[in-house]
């Protein structure tokens, strides 16, 4: 792994394979072939998600085991899904995992994935008078409760110099922040992407902060306790093969959005743009992953988006990401 791949906790692109594979390929295989196809992982994903990720690179194929997809509007759902032992594992950002972590759920992260920080922004409308964040004082900021986008306006008014209260929140998810965003309703959207591709090629919307440096942005592949216990060796094969995919869409990047924009009826260009932007990578859940979520999560305890201080450390499960040979 280089210096820089080490300060992310991300895993370098042309080592993922023996990075992540290895012996633990060997000990899915050894499982599998006792188990054979009784095993059925239950795994919820989003429209455009995983499933498609893992079907366009072709690493749907041949699997060791039987998978069923449910898929959910957004990845709040997921979460309770996983919580209430309906599904096996899902995924979903780093302070919505945290926040129902925090409420007791019996989930673990064992895996997941690293974008961009400036692919967490907030947006403006074209005509705004908002230049950029020292003029956020006052105004109604909308964004999802208990995730990226609170978390994102709160640090972002905390760098600029302002108490929280000092501008208004607004609970929303990413549609109606949009259409509240365009209407005037609010003056300011906190989101990811693609929202913001589409924001911004499509309705003309402008970029007035980012989360660099002050969010992880990382992407948390989710399971259940119970099925970490009983299905280790097909969540292993899981988190292995989106490893493999997501290193394969950052080398055919064209042809990842065009298929996704097919199956889920976003313009392409907007898709293109996201993904170039995000560039999206996987990581190792390692120290500097833990220490560095540790630190978001202390910060939204002060804010009051976490109930509890938590000990990120246990929220983790390291050992399906462990490189090979470091056991």
């Amino acid at each position: 792994m280089t210096a820089a791949s080490k300060r992310h906790g991300s895993i370098d692109r042309r080592g993922l394979v023996a990075a992540t594979l290895g012996t633990a390929l060997l000990l899915a295989g050894t499982a599998f072939a006792a188990a054979g196809d009784s095993i059925v992982l239950r795994v919820g994903d989003q429209k455009g998600g995983n499933r498609s990720l893992l079907e366009i690179s072709g690493l749907a194929r041949d699997l060791p085991n039987k998978i069923e997809w449910a898929e959910f509007p957004a990845a709040a759902p997921i979460l309770e899904a996983i919580n209430a032992g309906s599904l096996d594992v899902g995924y979903t950002g780093d302070l919505s995992f945290l926040t129902v972590y925090a409420g007791g759920a019996p989930i673990k992260a064992i895996g997941g994935t690293r974008s961009d920080a400036k692919t967490q922004a907030i947006l403006v409308r074209k005509d705004s008078p908002i230049k950029s964040a020292v003029d956020l004082k006052g105004k109604r900021l909308a964004g999802t409760r208990g995730g990226w986008g609170q978390f994102l306006i709160d640090a972002t008014l905390e760098k600029a110099g302002y108490k929280l209260d000092e501008a208004t929140f607004a609970p929303l998810g990413p549609v109606d922040a949009k259409v509240a965003l365009l209407a005037g309703s609010v003056d300011a959207w906190a989101v990811w992407e693609p929202y913001i591709s589409y924001a911004t090629l499509k309705d003309g919307a402008r970029v007035v902060s980012h989360g660099e440096g002050l969010t992880p942005t990382i992407t948390f592949i989710v399971a259940s306790d119970t099925a970490i216990a009983t299905k280790r060796a097909a969540l292993q094969d899981f988190v292995n093969r989106l490893n493999q995919a997501r290193l394969w869409s950052l080398d055919h990047v064209a042809d990842y959005a065009r298929s996704t924009a097919e199956l889920t009826k976003l313009p392409e260009d907007v898709l293109l743009a996201a993904y170039q932007a995000q560039r999206t990578t996987p990581i190792v859940i390692d120290d500097v992953v833990v220490t560095e979520v540790q630190a978001a999560s202390d910060r939204a305890t002060r804010y009051g988006i976490l109930s509890r201080t938590l000990d990120v450390s246990k929220a983790v499960d390291r050992s399906f990401t462990v490189p090979a040979g470091s056991n």
